[in-house]
């Protein structure tokens, strides 16, 4: 019997719980495992039942000796009454272990392994197809937050020509002010070039543009239809990676850019924006952990 059970992890970590028969197949169960699973902390139950006359179970008559010795003086330290059960010493860890009776061929423990390899194969089929039914329904989710962040880049956009006006608007107040109470001397052209270097400043056109291809490109890795630029640069840096560690590595290129923008355009509005932006690429972040 094999059971797998996994949780979040960027790389591949097992986590083999295995009886006494199961000892000596350790090896041919990770390696099964590594060449089907990608990531994940995968914990893996493997028991097997040895048939009759291909093993027997031997008692390890000094790890009895030792497990009733610590029994007996941790009982002697509390002042308890020592009450020593064989059955359960017997299902303590290194007390029983099952031996190949001497005769066993190695047709017997090639048909063993074999046996081995058929069982965490199709153990691992079922997870994985698991978790495919799990990922088709991420993906509906990462696709909704994908359609809310281009819903709110669009409005930034929208935003973004306006807070050069106020800027301006806002500057030609402060200047009629400061002419009225000191009669000091401007000039248009100092004007202009004040209010173009806050637009130089507070441009965040080149940043849209990388955010809307990152989506783009986030789209197309979790339809499957992204290829590898062969001239290099992100896409094949990230072309042959699971998919989940390519989506988490566009994700960060998104929020890098989310960043930037709030922190160019200095708008309220904008700022609102932002903020839902980045709740929506934290909830992807935590799901494409679960992705391959």
């Amino acid at each position: 019997m094999v059971e797998l059970r996994s949780v979040n992890n960027r790389g591949l970590k097992l986590v083999l719980r295995t009886n006494e028969a199961l000892g000596a197949f350790e090896g041919v169960i990770t390696e099964t495992l590594r060449g089907q699973i990608e990531r994940g902390t995968v914990t893996v139950h493997a028991t097997l039942k040895m048939p009759a006359g291909e093993g027997l179970s031997r008692v390890n008559q000094d790890a009895v000796a030792k497990y009733a010795g610590d029994l007996a003086r941790a009982a002697d330290g509390i002042g308890v009454p020592t009450q020593i059960d064989l059955s359960v010493l017997l299902t303590l860890p290194g007390v029983l272990s099952t031996e190949a009776v001497a005769d066993e061929s190695d047709a017997v423990l090639k048909r063993r392994r074999q046996f081995v390899v058929e069982g965490v194969s199709a153990a691992v089929e079922r997870f994985n197809h698991m978790r495919h039914h799990e990922a088709v329904s991420m993906a509906k989710v990462l696709q909704e937050d994908l359609a809310a962040i281009r819903y709110r880049a669009t409005k930034i956009q929208e935003l973004a020509p306006g807070v050069i006006d106020r800027y301006r608007d806002r500057l030609l107040e402060k200047i009629q002010k400061l002419l009225a109470e000191h009669h000091l001397p401007v000039e248009p052209v100092d004007i202009i070039r004040e209010v173009q270097l806050f637009a130089d400043r507070s441009d965040i056109s080149e940043e849209l543009t990388r955010l809307a291809s990152h989506l783009e490109l986030f789209t197309g890795v979790l339809e499957g239809t992204h290829t590898a630029d062969a001239k290099g640069g992100a896409s094949s840096e990230i072309a042959n990676e699971a998919v989940g560690r390519k989506l988490d590595f566009i994700i960060q290129e998104m929020f890098r850019e989310t960043n930037t923008i709030g922190s160019k355009a200095g708008n309220a509005k904008i700022a609102e924006h932002i903020v839902e932006i980045k709740c929506a690429i934290e909830r992807m972040r935590e799901l494409v952990q679960n992705l391959e």
